[in-house]
């Protein structure tokens, strides 16, 4: 499949290991900042002309994603260790989008309405089905800090989690299978933003005894694709 990334905005929220780790399957593992933190990357992606790669655009679909990520790695058959993402779910303003998502990925596609109202250097993401409230600021990079109470030191330690990253996996228990599918970009230079609100359900609804907003980014204009998924054999 390939699309090109009209925009991508990325909300990285750091939370203590433990609260996370029963959010995952044990075939992977947390990817850990400081021996404390892991973390869930919450990307507003608007993406144009999503189709089978080589096909024309006149068979292409572009919607809107929110997709609720976790920061994972997986060591794979070869003994080499990925570093990757795994979903906790994801919306979208198509329907089409919810049908064909969940019947050829694993990325639990669900359909809710999503406005995108874009000013100069604000941008807003609101859905009211949802329970989604963002504004969001662009600027020079040295006139944005990073949001209060985060644990990075910088922002070049926070592009580390700012995703996506090469692979997503996801996991069948009853047959004990992992699949591994690996995105490839063209260009990604992750720029920070100014958060001025932020608020997802989605989020509240896991509970989390301490969450905090950690970095906040801005991709633009990036063409993607991903390549066939592989399936292994996950033997604990």
């Amino acid at each position: 499949m390939e699309a090109f990334f009209e925009s991508t905005m990325v909300l990285t929220y750091a939370i203590p290991k433990e609260q996370l780790q029963k959010l995952i399957p044990p075939c992977l593992e947390l990817d850990i900042y400081n021996d404390k933190w892991a973390f869930v990357a919450v990307a507003m992606v608007q993406t144009k002309a999503l189709r089978p790669k080589g096909f024309p655009k006149f068979l292409s679909n572009s919607f809107f994603l929110i997709g609720y990520r976790v920061f994972v790695r997986y060591c794979n058959e070869a003994g080499r260790s990925l570093r990757g993402l795994y979903i906790l779910g994801s919306e979208t303003n198509k329907k089409s989008m919810e049908l064909l998502g969940n019947v050829f990925t694993h990325y639990k596609y669900r359909q809710t309405d999503i406005t995108l109202l874009e000013s100069g250097h604000l941008s807003e993401v609101s859905s009211r089905q949802s329970g989604i409230a963002v504004r969001l600021e662009d600027g020079a990079d040295d006139d944005i800090p990073l949001p209060a109470g985060s644990p990075f030191t910088d922002w070049k330690v926070a592009r580390r989690f700012a995703g996506p990253l090469p692979f997503t996996f996801s996991f069948n228990p009853s047959g004990k299978e992992v699949l591994i599918i690996e995105g490839v970009r063209e260009y990604w230079k992750p720029r920070p933003l100014r958060v001025l609100e932020h608020h997802f359900s989605f989020l509240d609804r896991l509970h989390f005894n301490d969450i905090r907003l950690a970095s906040a980014f801005a991709i633009k204009e990036v063409p993607y694709y991903w390549k066939k998924g592989k399936t292994e054999k996950w033997k604990n």
